[in-house]
């Protein structure tokens, strides 16, 4: 199935593009106003899209000339006609300006979207990783 025939497909490709152009105002267009995140970095939720515009605002700005390529696989969808749920591995790659990869690490995703008007919004994201039952750290490798 190409991204043109699931939309929820092409959600994920605009998020790919909108973080390695570290488009702000795309990347939060895919996003629902009332937007709830748990994100696994630093902040316990982020509730409405001023918030995760915050986050997006400070995330791309730390990344200076560099970028950031993101892959997903095992993707896996649920839709209906007005709801879907998305859960897919993700790994996200520091690249230098001249494309370097400097670091990555993987979390594992889980989106629900609603259909708002003619396309699809994320109106829930979770995004997790394991802890090693040992050392109690995040394994950020799968």
């Amino acid at each position: 199935m190409s991204k043109l025939d699931n939309p929820i497909l092409q959600v994920l490709e605009d998020y790919k593009a909108a973080v390695f152009a570290k488009d702000v105002d795309a990347f939060v267009a895919l996003y629902d106003q009332e937007v709830q995140i748990f994100d696994m970095w630093g902040v316990w939720s982020y509730n409405g899209i001023a918030s995760w515009r915050e986050m997006a605002a400070r995330w791309f700005g730390s990344l200076g000339t560099g970028r950031v390529v993101v892959d997903f696989s095992n993707v896996q969808t649920i839709v209906t006609q007005d709801l879907a749920v998305l859960h897919a591995f993700v790994t996200y790659k520091a690249v230098s300006a001249d494309g370097v990869e400097l670091r990555s690490l993987d979390n594992r995703l889980t989106v629900t979207l609603a259909r708002k008007g003619d396309g699809w919004k994320v109106v829930h994201e979770h995004t997790s990783a394991p802890i090693d039952f040992e050392t109690t750290k995040v394994i950020f490798k799968r």
